[in-house]
């Protein structure tokens, strides 16, 4: 980091794509608790100093590694999320603390296939811990770095003065954080042992459920508490060591050592027979099996929304009615229509990707898989047969809009790769690994696996519809009166899926059309607090919280505000309700997967232009939705007398666990 004026550049610690801190999966760094930063997607495993200055901090793990500069900004290097668990195995740094680093000069490397293959990601995180005390401004430079190139400007504060904390009555408090934390867990005698990572301390518990939660977030010096791999995690942020010390000297030794970490750690997993009962058994299996749907197509489906409306917009531009704005035919129109058909067309490259990186796999080798099956001298086959084989006939389909099959080619790539890794000669692996897998697994997809899950897949797509347009009103009234009860306990991630698989199996959703309703009702109902409320703050969180919304995003609304003032929420299942029974009752279809307010061109269809009855069925059911939920929740759902509610944990995503 070089010094200039009150500007401080920052190097990239390693070559890869730079992502806003907001965008990591670590709640803790992405909600800046420890500080303002960025993340970095890593493409090898070679590591520098992103500044100038002396290292502060090597943690045992050796996962993370703090520097001071001489002008007295800290910065901590984050290497993987949740990697403190692998004891540092994947690590082969060359400093400790008390070096002096330049900026540029190596740290060392670590296995990026090491930490992948242990179901953990690679992101590296680069956080101010001091920011607010230093930081002025960050500004990023570039969205993709090679290593030791400029990646951030840093504008730093006017310190005057520096304030020495007092380490003897920062100890005491330290001492009593230790003891209530210990207490509200349900003491020692509740505790296998505790670890603690960068930011938090790390309990492994006989009893997960015990800890008394609003004990713990009361206390000063923590930030919050989750629960996650199995461990109660309690955020500390900078003090983490300090309060960690205390709480093994009030514990004893034996709770914070390796072997008693190694032990917990293994508590928590299946050890020889499993005592569990066959409902325990089929909710893990089945919660692991969405986490990884899921955790496959998260990243791609804000991309399908951003699609969805690029061609809803094109059907718009092609009506008839409004003179053929845009002719199919054009240039424009062309261009613009492979750029929203892209990523529905390029699906399975997409989805295998991401799939591969939920499941621990090498993404890459799971994309060129995806890129076999929509390769342009494959797609003619489509409907024809590859040939016969003990009388059994191999169809060619359509892979291009499909999502399932490139799943579970994704799971198959992983199991191969691990194998072959075992047992080929370290020698071979680069080049026979990729080779092997990719033969393998193409040849299994296209002959086998896929021609089944395609067929399944179109099967349930098409039951769906069915269902729907059979029960008409009554299968509006039930999900939009109910679907949003669903988010409360995290069971919509379950639904996602068939609504994805609706839309690239059809190119339309009954389904989907009905949950849009779901997200206008729950909008409106907190622009009614917004409106109505004479609290300041409330008021500003509800506006932010209903354009969020109106905009596809409930979150906000129903975690922020609605779900606290109880009402508020059921006055939006009310609204949603009687918008769920008008499109029900019509028939009401969506032909892309962005919802709410902002979703209006997916209810346009592509394939027919002139055909608007699906958007005045959505036009007439979201003005019925918002004026209900919005009337409900303004006479009957709010006043500035009632008492706010606990905040409601929002359900942890299958995909993040």
């Amino acid at each position: 980091m070089k010094k200039t004026n009150d500007n401080l550049i920052v190097v990239a610690p390693a070559s890869g794509k730079v992502i806003p801190l907001e965008q990591v999966e670590d709640q803790v760094f992405a909600q800046k608790m420890m500080g303002e930063g960025f993340g970095l997607e890593p493409t090898n495993g070679n590591l520098v100093a992103p500044v100038a200055g002396t290292v502060m901090m090597v943690a045992d793990s050796k996962h993370a590694i703090g520097i001071k500069t001489d002008s007295g900004v800290e910065i901590l290097l984050h290497l993987g999320i949740d990697t403190v668990e692998l004891k540092g195995t994947p690590y082969d740094l060359k400093v400790q603390v008390g070096d002096h680093v330049e900026a540029g000069s190596s740290l060392g490397t670590w296995d990026l296939d090491l930490v992948r293959n242990n179901g953990k990601q690679t992101t590296i995180i680069f956080a101010i811990t001091n920011s607010s005390e230093v930081l002025e401004q960050l500004e990023i430079e570039a969205d993709t770095v090679e290593v030791g190139k400029n990646v951030a400007n840093l504008k730093l504060k006017t310190v005057s003065e520096k304030v020495e904390r007092s380490k003897s009555n920062e100890g005491n408090r330290f001492e009593k954080t230790a003891q209530k934390v210990i207490d509200a867990v349900g003491g020692p005698d509740n505790i296998n042992s505790v670890i603690h990572c960068i930011s938090r301390l790390r309990f492994y518990l006989k009893d997960i459920n015990k800890p008394d939660d609003d004990i713990i977030r009361n206390d000063d010096h923590v930030i919050d508490i989750m629960r996650a791999q199995g461990q109660y995690q309690v955020v500390i942020g900078p003090d983490v060591v300090d309060v960690y010390d205390a709480v093994i000297d009030q514990l004893g030794t034996e709770f914070g050592d390796e072997e008693g970490t190694e032990q917990a750690v293994k508590a928590t997993q299946p050890q020889g027979p499993d005592n569990r009962n066959f409902l325990e058994k089929t909710k893990d299996g089945f919660n692991n099996f969405i986490g990884v749907i899921t955790g496959s197509m998260s990243p791609v489906i804000w991309s399908l929304a951003a699609a969805g409306i690029l061609k809803g917009l094109l059907s718009v531009l092609t009506m008839p009615q409004i003179g053929e704005l845009l002719s199919p035919k054009s240039n424009l129109y062309i261009i613009l229509n492979a750029i929203g058909d892209s990523v529905f067309f390029f699906l399975p490259i997409l989805v295998g990707f991401s799939a591969a990186k939920r499941i621990g796999g090498d993404p890459i080798i799971a994309a060129v898989i995806g890129g076999v099956l929509v390769h342009p001298t494959l797609t003619p086959l489509a409907g024809k047969s590859l040939g016969m084989l003990g009388g059994f006939n191999f169809p060619m389909v359509q892979y291009s809009y499909s999502i399932f099959p490139m799943i579970l080619a994704a799971w198959l790539a992983f199991k191969i790769e691990n194998y072959l890794k075992k047992h080929l000669p370290s020698y071979l692996t680069m080049i026979f690994v990729p080779f092997i897998t990719i033969l393998i697994v193409s040849g299994i997809t296209i002959y086998i696996t896929g021609p089944v899950i395609v067929g399944i897949s179109k099967w349930i797509a098409v039951m769906i519809s069915w269902v729907l347009v059979h029960s008409g009103w009554a299968s509006g009234i039930l999900v939009g009166g109910f679907h949003q009860v669903l988010v409360i306990f995290g069971l919509h991630w379950g639904i996602t899926p068939l609504v994805v698989n609706d839309i690239a199996t059809t190119g339309h959703s009954y389904l989907n059309a009905l949950i849009c309703q779901t997200m206008i009702s729950q909008g409106a109902a907190v622009l009614a607090v917004a409106i109505k409320t004479k609290k300041t703050n409330l008021k500003s969180l509800s506006f932010a919280a209903a354009i969020s919304a109106f905009c596809g995003v409930t979150e906000p609304a129903i975690y922020g505000v609605n779900l606290r003032y109880r009402r508020v929420f059921i006055s939006g299942l009310i609204g949603s309700a009687f918008g769920g029974f008008i499109t029900g009752l019509f028939h009401g279809n969506m032909y892309g997967f962005a919802g709410s307010w902002i979703g209006f061109a997916s209810f346009f269809n592509p394939s027919n232009p002139s055909d608007l009855s699906s958007f005045w069925i959505f036009l007439i059911s979201s003005v019925v939705s918002t004026i209900i939920a919005f009337i409900a929740a303004y006479v009957w759902g709010y006043n500035d007398k009632m008492e706010v509610g606990k905040k409601v944990e929002k359900p942890i995503n299958p995909s993040k666990k």
